[in-house]
């Protein structure tokens, strides 16, 4: 599985990626113009990321516009759901209406931090992109 992590914090960067390399391959970036970056050079390279875990409040581009950006690229394309990359929302926010505008453009999961890595395995694998919840 491939991972795309964008995450503005230093700690939760490094906790992710710890944490998520045990289920595939991380590539961690900083800001939402990075995170746009990555994602169409691994598009573009036919080798797409399945879970996209994107920071709600990241600098120059914020996670809710990326995630609009990721899915209006798939509909550009004529991906049929199941080839669509798993994007999950990641915030230490209380604000709902990010949450609610994030579901809306069609992200699949939210965490809230501090991260439950439980809880976190639990949403991979009913997202599908694990296969066993060990």
């Amino acid at each position: 599985m491939r991972i795309l992590i964008a995450e503005d914090d230093m700690t939760s960067r490094r906790f992710l990626s710890k944490f998520l390399t045990k289920y595939g391959e991380c590539d961690v970036v900083v800001d939402g113009m990075e995170a746009l970056d990555a994602y169409l050079i691994a598009v573009k390279e036919n080798n797409p990321y399945d879970l996209v875990c994107l920071d709600i409040m990241m600098p120059k581009v914020d996670g809710v516009k990326v995630l609009k950006a990721i899915r209006d690229f798939e509909k550009q394309r004529g991906l049929a759901q199941e080839e669509r990359a798993k994007i999950m929302m990641i915030t230490a926010l209380a604000d709902t209406e990010y949450v609610h505008k994030a579901f809306e453009y069609g992200c699949e999961a939210y965490a809230a931090k501090p991260i439950d890595t439980e809880k976190l395995v639990e949403v991979m694998y009913t997202l599908g992109v694990i296969k066993n919840n060990s």
